[in-house]
């Protein structure tokens, strides 16, 4: 068997050597178009988690690496004035030189052919059994194949400079740097043993917005400008050391995804396939896992059926790259907004940025730093009027009591609203009183019924529930009685209608348009438009229609106070009624109802207002959104939910419940856990409005991330509830709080204070 690579980084040298390892007699050769001993760029970092795979993999070439490496615990921040240290987080770093170095021997050691300074162009690829194409960000084999790999580039929107330094570091260093031009962040860390003679020993990434780099002239300046201006901003940072560049060009930086992998003999590898961005330090872990996969994948199949191991290689390893990948997509996108935080307290700020892709939570990191986490604790208990533990001890964030208008809510978890479909003529029984009766008595802060339709035709199917006759009234009411009862807990009501969703099975009956036979009623929506092809098509709202909803609204709202609900909100989201006014996506009219997104907010508006005008102003209104269709700028952006939400709050409402999704089917999300979290921090800075984060928040570990990160004031917990109804109880039990309204037959395992010792009088 022939294997050729095209490129010479790790992903090629690592594969050539575990191959060479497993099947001796294969023969490989590596074309690299730079010299043996060029590289752009300083040092690469890797966690130490990742060291026990190269440790097994290749004993030999680890040894050479793991003697080189400088080792450190901590990521120090310096922002607004301070230095804040998070430690036991586990890091090594070495000369990206050094390591493709060790690399080059070992494969050449092993019988590899190594061919330096010889570029290789996608007509001129040797005959071979197999072409690993790892020839980087700007890969000419994947271009030339980009009919079969069919790529995505997308090129975000900072500008960075990759320098080394002669300043020795003791701790990936973030330095975040307000100027007159705007942000300036670095991202730095060592890769050189404390007491190495060479001259630079640290890497020193230099990033900010485009707007900012141009801001500051710097895209007039070549490198050693740039290096001499740099120098001057980061002073003070610097300690009097240098910076000192290598090609150092200014860049931006791309997200690389390919919907396949491999065509024909071809697979590419590397960045040619995926990039990571470096702010969680991945792309040559990346490189080098996929090294190990591709030869795991030999190793179970063979050598003589080369595109079933390029099958198998993809299809065991992709997910696990675009896990990784959401990872730093989420933690790039934090970097891009980062001057928004700058309003944070050093301490927030910090814990911001340490959680900021997900992969570290509150809990988790707890357990790397609790210092760091004691201190953020007694600081959001401290700002937010946050309970105490019965150590003394402040209690974690989601404890914290929340207001919104005269409702004191005792927590910041919420039981997100999730249909039953087991209502009866849209009375809720028993079933309800249960589910959100037991959800209640777990201790949540606040619990938000399911979907409440403001009329028959409102439902989405036969089992929904309704709160426009005084039968829905009286049910609404004996279940709202017991909450207040057996709880501490608040319970608001969900009041929509669907709109074209109208008129549906029941889920578990196939989730589709009710035929003629089985009872379809007549749907409408903004526009004649059906939500999918096999789907009702509804008819167009006419103003008389517009304004019989709109009083159907309003009575809703009325029985709502007679119910005793302690706050409403009203469902503008998942491709319902009002989200499809909201979304161009379903609204196509010529009126003043369509069009620009000022008319498509007019008739959610004026339903709110009149909501707004008969519902007691010391009562809260929420209103929920879908903050995107996740269909690019043809449908709903995260733009777009800034722009409804300061509409809403110029209109009176008191918290954004923001979700995402549900206007067209074609939509694709983006699932995973807290996946939709990013637009609520969007809408809570950019619109100053309180928000309510939902999707995929799975614990009140992630609860606990997101309120203290200060990316939403509370979060919204649905499957999580449905699995754990005393969620909120237990996470207080564990902890030590007593903020729960136990019942009495429960209180044998509340949490017990601890017993009195007796002063002792002089």
């Amino acid at each position: 068997m022939k294997i050729v690579c095209v490129g010479g980084g790790p992903a090629s040298l690592y594969f050539s050597i575990l191959m060479k390892q497993a099947f001796p007699q294969v023969s490989i050769e590596v074309y690299e178009r730079n010299k043996a001993d060029d590289t752009f760029g300083w040092g690469v970092v890797f966690s130490r988690e990742t060291l026990g795979n190269l440790a097994s993999r290749d004993p030999e070439s680890y040894r050479q690496i793991e003697s080189r490496f400088a080792y450190w615990d901590d990521i120090e921040t310096y922002v607004g004035g301070q230095c804040i240290t998070s430690t036991g987080h586990g890091f090594c770093g070495l000369s990206r030189r050094e390591l493709l170095l060790i690399l080059q021997t070992r494969a050449q050691a092993l019988g590899v052919q190594l061919n330096f300074q010889h570029e290789l162009k996608p007509d001129q690829i040797p005959a071979a059994d197999l072409v690993l194409a790892a020839d980087g960000v700007h890969s000419a084999l994947r271009e030339h194949g980009a009919a079969h790999f069919k790529p995505s580039l997308d090129w975000r929107k900072c500008k960075f400079i990759w320098l080394g330094t002669t300043r020795p570091l003791r701790a990936f260093t973030f330095v975040f740097k307000n100027t007159e031009w705007g942000l300036f962040q670095v991202h730095a860390y060592p890769f050189e043993k404390p007491g190495s003679k060479a001259e630079a020993v640290s890497t020193w990434i230099v990033e900010m917005r485009e707007e900012t780099w141009r801001q500051a002239g710097l895209d007039k300046l070549d490198e050693a400008q740039s290096v001499a201006f740099l120098e001057k901003i980061f002073a003070d940072d610097l300690g009097g050391h240098r910076l000192l560049p290598n090609k150092s060009v200014w860049r931006t930086f791309p997200t690389v995804r390919c919907e396949h992998w491999h065509h024909g003999n071809t697979v590419l590898m590397g960045d040619a396939v995926h990039t990571a961005h470096f702010s969680i330090g991945s792309g040559t872990k990346l490189a080098m896992e996929d090294a190990m996969s591709l030869v795991d994948a030999f190793k179970a199949h063979g050598v003589s059926d080369v595109p079933k191991v390029l099958a198998a290689y993809e299809d065991a390893h992709k997910s696990d790259v675009l896990r990784l990948q959401r990872a730093a997509q989420t933690s790039l996108e934090w970097f891009e907004n980062s001057a928004r935080y700058l309003q944070q307290e050093p301490v927030q700020f910090t814990f911001n940025l340490m959680t900021r892709s997900k992969r570290i939570t509150w809990d988790n990191l707890r357990q790397r730093d609790p210092q760091l986490v004691a201190k953020v604790d007694a600081w959001f208990a401290q700002t937010n009027h946050g309970l105490r533990k019965k150590d003394g001890s402040p209690a974690p964030p989601v404890f914290a009591p929340f207001t919104l208008r005269g409702l004191e809510l005792p927590n910041r978890i919420a039981v997100s609203p999730m249909c039953q479909y087991m209502a009866k003529d849209g009375v809720p029984d028993d079933w309800h009183l249960v589910h959100l009766g037991s959800r209640a008595m777990g201790g949540a802060g606040l619990v938000l019924t399911e979907m409440t339709d403001v009329s028959a035709e409102g439902r989405i199917s036969y089992g929904c529930t309704g709160l426009y006759n005084d039968a829905h009234t009286a049910a609404w009411k004996r279940i709202v009685d017991f909450v207040h009862q057996h709880s501490n807990s608040k319970i608001g009501v969900q009041l929509s209608h669907a709109g074209r969703k109208a008129s549906c099975q029941l889920p578990w009956q196939g989730d589709a348009s009710l035929s003629a036979a089985e009872g379809a009623w007549q749907t409408w929506a903004p526009s004649a438009i059906a939500y999918a092809s096999n789907w009702h098509v509804p008819k167009e709202m006419d103003a008389a229609h517009m304004a019989l909803v709109k009083s159907q609204f309003v009575e809703a709202t009325r029985r709502a106070l007679v119910a005793g609900f302690d706050l409403i909100e009203l469902h503008c989201a998942h491709g319902y009624l009002l989200s499809e006014f909201l979304s161009p996506l379903a609204n196509r009219r010529t009126d003043a109802y369509g069009g620009s997104l000022a008319n498509r907010l007019r008739y959610p508006l004026e339903i709110f207002d009149a909501m707004r005008a008969v519902w007691p102003k010391e009562k809260p209104i929420a209103v929920r959104i879908s903050a995107s269709d996740w269909l690019g700028p043809d449908g709903l952006t995260v733009d777009d939910a800034v722009e409804i939400s300061k509409a809403f709050k110029a209109h009176g409402a008191d918290i954004i419940d923001v979700s995402s999704g549900g206007n067209v089917p074609e939509s694709k999300p983006d699932f995973g856990r807290m996946f939709q979290v990013p637009f609520a921090e969007a809408v809570r800075y950019r619109a100053d409005v309180p928000v309510m984060a939902v999707g995929g928040i799975m614990s009140a570990d992630h609860a606990n991330t997101i309120v203290a990160a200060g990316r939403a004031d509370m979060c919204a917990l649905a499957r999580a509830h449905l699995s754990d109804p005393y969620l909120t109880a237990r996470f207080a039990k564990e902890e030590g709080v007593d903020t729960v309204a136990w019942a009495k037959p429960y209180h044998s395992v509340r949490p017990m204070p601890k017993p009195m010792v007796p002063r002792k009088v002089d």
